[in-house]
């Protein structure tokens, strides 16, 4: 299971929408669409959790995307740290 961030939401943009969007590349297993309290519109980000394989091949399609005059920023939620490895002493 992988979890996407995707940011640049249109604040228009309902669970609905976003599903559809991604369905079309899997199954979207889980989607957290954070709503703003007194509007009830979207924050402008959503967590979405795919299998690997189907997670990888939305994120390449729609990282840009235009959607509902926005464009998506989707990218992994926890990037893999470029560190320095083991040290040897």
């Amino acid at each position: 299971m992988k979890t996407l961030f995707v940011g640049n939401i249109a604040p228009q943009a309902t669970e609905t929408d976003i599903t559809d969007l991604f369905a079309e590349f899997g199954t979207v297993r889980k989607l957290e669409m954070p709503r703003d309290i007194f509007t009830g519109k979207c924050r402008g980000f959503a967590f979405i959790d795919m299998e690997g394989h189907e997670a990888r091949a939305a994120m390449t399609a729609l990282n840009g995307k235009t959607f509902m005059d926005s464009s998506l920023k989707v990218r992994d939620e926890n990037p893999k740290k470029k560190g320095r490895g083991g040290r040897r002493r």
